[in-house]
């Protein structure tokens, strides 16, 4: 990495979870106790910043949010400043509540999650593009902000800067953030729901007939599949741990890619250390908020043979 942290914009719309860990996800009409609860911040892109900051880029988000005098605000910037997030350029929508998600951890470490999105939310004008994207390295972008943040994507191509897209629901294969991107990385539903195809494989080769760029599924504990330059598919294996806590490792491991790649690092290595980071996150309680340092990540990848590079 160069002396010069990379900088990675996050294009998201902020979350405040209420996370409990429970023995089991209620079912209708029942109710548990919870074993453990807390307050945090989250959402995809934001998720994405943390890991960002903590393995040594500088993140910055610009997205919409609730009114600047509801409660959760000031939680929310405090947050942000703590972690090191350049906030100034998120967008608060007068009269609007930030999303809001309650959040069910069981004993696996698996999450069942209920959210709140206003839709007005999507109306929001984001900053001017010259001023988001000033010394920009890469953009990481949720593909539900399609519509408020397209513009900005095909203008960053059009500069260069690649653009990493979450995608974790099913995107039209119209949508033009798969032409306005430069890697697609897909939860696994989210592949077969978009391609219409079950076979993960298959799905990838489908997808790959509509853009040409980079593609990968994220497949948890089963490791990442990719198409390299050729088509050809590639596996990335997931490291074993003792799994306590899933929430936000996917948003780390899509931080944690956009900065390597940014840096500089090949796919193969930036899809190491993303697995790398996304693991250790999981062996912990707390969200994003539980990402690693980049020590950590580091000298995971030097005593572990998984996914060793030749």
């Amino acid at each position: 990495m160069s002396a010069k942290p990379v900088h990675v914009l996050c294009i998201g719309l902020p979350v405040r979870d209420l996370t409990f860990a429970v023995e089991a996800v209620p079912g209708r009409g029942q109710k548990f106790p919870s074993q453990r609860f807390a307050q945090i911040i989250g959402g995809n892109a934001l998720n994405a910043a943390i890991g960002v900051s903590r393995l040594g880029g500088r993140a910055s988000m610009t997205g919409p949010m609730g009114d600047k005098n509801e409660t959760a605000d000031q939680f929310l910037f405090d947050d942000l400043a703590k972690e090191g997030i350049d906030s100034a350029h998120l967008v608060h929508m007068p009269g609007l509540v930030t999303p809001i998600s309650a959040v069910m951890i069981d004993p696996s470490g698996e999450r069942t999650i209920v959210t709140f999105r206003d839709p007005e939310l999507w109306k929001v004008k984001l900053p001017d593009h010259d001023l988001l994207l000033k010394d920009c390295n890469a953009i990481l972008v949720e593909s539900r902000c399609a519509g408020f943040a397209t513009e900005l994507c095909i203008e960053a191509r059009h500069r260069g800067i690649p653009v990493v897209v979450d995608i974790d629901s099913t995107l039209s294969q119209r949508e033009g953030l798969l032409t306005a991107s430069s890697h697609l990385i897909f939860s696994d539903d989210a592949l077969q729901s978009t391609a219409g195809i079950t076979d993960n494989l298959k799905a990838l080769q489908k997808m790959a007939t509509l853009t040409s760029s980079f593609l990968a599924v994220t497949r948890g504990p089963r490791g990442t599949l990719w198409l390299d330059e050729h088509g050809h598919p590639k596996e990335t294996p997931a490291f074993p741990v003792h799994t306590v806590d899933t929430l936000g490792a996917g948003d780390i491991f899509h931080g944690a890619f956009a900065l390597e790649f940014a840096g500089g690092k090949s796919v193969p290595e930036a899809l190491r250390f993303a697995s790398a980071a996304a693991a250790l996150k999981c062996t912990r309680y707390g969200g994003a908020f539980a990402c690693p340092q980049r020590a950590e990540v580091e000298q995971l990848l030097r005593e572990s043979r998984v996914g060793a590079l030749s």
